[in-house]
C-alpha cells in the first residue's frame, strides 16, 4: 500500500504574471514587476504531518518571539496568523526556514517562464491564466505514467487556479506526454487548491521558488546554493538559445544554476 507522501505534491510560485501598465505599455522588469514567473513543486519523502508540524512549530516560535515583533510580522499575525512567505520575511526568519528545509527529506523542481509580450499575445492569447497553464503543463507532463493518482496541492491564484484552467493544463500535459512516448497516461491528477495560510507545506514550496527566482532576477545564488542538493531540476522553459542539448535544463550536479542565469534587462 502506498503512503500518502508518494502521490502528494505541493506547488507554489514566485514572481508575477503582470505584463502591462497603463495604456497597455510593457512594464516587465520595472520596479515591482518581475522578469520571470516561476511554478515549482515539492515532493516530500517523509511523513507529511511530521513536516507540517515542523514548519508550524517554526511559525509559532516566530509569532511568540519578541525579537520578531516588527510591524510587518505583527500585521500578519493579526490578519491571518503568521505564515512563512519568503518575499515578506525578515532575513533572520529566512535563515531559520532555509536551515529547517535542509533537515527535511524532500526534492523540488521548477519551470521558469521568461516574460515576453510577443509570446504572451501569441502563444498565451494575452491571458494570464493561459501563461500559468502552459507552465503547469510542463511540470505535469513527466508525471503521468508512474502513479495511478497524483494529488496536486496548489496555492490559490485567481483565474489561474480555477478548475477549468487546471484541467486545461492537465490536457496540455497529456498531449505533450503522448507526443514523446508510446506509454499510456495512466495517472489521474486531482487538484486541491488551498491557501498558504492553511497548509505549511505550500510555504515550503514558496521558499524553494523564491530561492530560484533570486538567481534569475538578481543573479544571487546564495539561497539556491544553500538548498541546491534538494533542487532536482529547473527548466528555463523559453530560453530558446539553449534548447540544443537540453542546456536549458538545470540539475544540481552537472548543470547547476549560476549568476550567469540572471536575465538581462528587457528591451522594450
Amino acid at each position: 500500500m502506498k503512503d500518502l507522501k508518494d502521490y502528494h505534491r505541493f506547488l507554489d510560485e514566485a514572481g508575477d504574471t503582470t505584463f502591462y501598465g497603463k495604456g497597455k505599455t510593457s512594464i516587465i522588469g520595472e520596479e515591482g514587476v518581475s522578469k520571470v514567473f516561476i511554478l515549482g513543486l515539492v515532493k516530500v519523502k517523509e511523513p507529511l504531518d511530521g513536516v507540517r508540524a515542523k514548519i508550524s512549530s517554526l511559525q509559532e516560535k516566530i509569532s511568540n518571539d519578541d525579537y520578531f515583533k516588527v510591524p510587518s510580522v505583527k500585521k500578519k499575525i493579526n490578519k491571518t496568523g503568521y505564515y512563512l512567505h519568503a518575499t515578506d520575511d525578515l532575513p533572520e526568519i529566512r535563515k531559520e526556514m532555509f536551515d529547517l528545509i535542509k533537515t527535511i527529506n524532500c526534492s523540488f523542481e521548477a519551470v521558469v517562464g521568461r516574460k515576453s509580450i510577443e509570446r504572451y499575445e501569441t502563444k498565451h492569447k494575452g491571458k494570464e491564466e493561459y501563461f500559468y497553464a502552459d507552465l503547469l503543463s510542463h511540470l505535469l507532463k513527466n508525471k503521468l505514467s508512474k502513479h495511478d493518482k497524483l494529488v496536486m496541492h496548489i496555492s490559490e491564484r485567481g483565474k489561474s487556479t480555477k478548475n477549468q484552467n487546471l484541467e486545461l493544463a492537465f490536457l496540455k500535459a497529456k498531449q505533450r506526454f503522448s507526443r514523446k512516448t508510446s506509454k499510456e497516461t495512466k495517472t489521474k491528477v486531482v487538484f486541491n487548491v488551498n491557501y498558504p495560510t492553511k497548509d505549511p507545506l505550500l510555504n515550503l514550496a514558496d521558499y524553494f521558488c523564491w530561492a530560484v527566482q533570486r538567481v534569475f532576477e538578481r543573479g544571487q545564488v546564495r539561497y539556491y546554493n544553500h538548498i541546491k542538493s534538494q533542487i532536482k531540476l529547473v527548466i528555463d522553459l523559453y530560453d530558446t538559445n539553449k534548447y540544443a542539448g537540453w542546456q536549458n535544463y538545470y540539475d544540481n550536479k552537472n548543470n547547476p544554476l549560476t549568476p550567469r542565469n540572471k536575465i538581462s534587462p528587457l528591451k522594450h
